[in-house]
């Protein structure tokens, strides 16, 4: 996976990490749940604050 993945992010957070509340996580805590999903292997410095407000949108809809 890699940070375009958007969708894909999402699902696998929500499935993760039931008991976060996708409303109440900061952006760098956020971050670095991703950069921990098994099979994301894209570079963090790639990673912007738009493409983490589309990731947290998509975990909101996905809940």
């Amino acid at each position: 996976m890699k940070w375009t993945d958007v969708n894909d992010i999402a699902v696998e957070l929500a499935d993760r990490h039931p008991d976060i509340d996708p409303l109440t996580i900061n952006f760098v805590d956020l971050m670095n749940l991703v950069l921990a999903l098994p099979g994301f292997t894209d570079d963090s410095r790639h990673c912007g604050e738009k493409i983490l407000e589309a990731i947290q949108q998509g975990w909101i809809d996905e809940r």
